[in-house]
């Protein structure tokens, strides 16, 4: 039987609660709520924009942190709090993913987030390589 492992970033948290950042099982590797929190000041910015920005880079940090990069990602589901943040959810997706035979699914959903929080975002990858997994 493959261990479970949770996956950790320095300076990215769901604050007191005893939830990982995510978990890997094997190759998968499942996110929880990836937020736009600056891992250097814990700080989560007033904009959709920013925090856009801020979530894709930290999904990146989770995917490294558990061995997997954005060549890894099957699916992406992002909740937000407006429906116009998909416009700056779209620029940062096609940033991440330009190849449009090389994406993965997606899912957008509206959703009564906290409220400094204007988007949030959750990631499955499968991982292919062990051996890229970070200690």
């Amino acid at each position: 039987m493959t261990a479970r492992r949770s996956i950790a970033v320095p300076g990215l948290h769901h604050g007191p609660t005893p939830i990982p950042l995510a978990s890997r099982v094997g190759p998968l590797l499942i996110s929880s709520a990836v937020l736009g929190q600056d891992p250097a000041t814990g700080e989560v910015p007033e904009g959709v924009e920013e925090q856009v920005v801020l979530v894709f880079a930290n999904v990146r940090r989770i995917l490294a942190a558990g061995g997997a990069d954005v060549a890894d990602v099957a699916k992406l589901t992002f909740l937000v709090r407006d429906r116009a943040a998909r416009a700056a959810i779209d620029e940062q997706w096609l940033g991440m993913f330009p190849d449009p035979d090389s994406r993965p699914a997606r899912h957008t959903q509206t959703a009564d987030l906290p409220p400094m929080f204007a988007v949030q975002c959750e990631v499955i990858a499968m991982v292919a390589d062990d051996q890229k997994e970070q200690s």
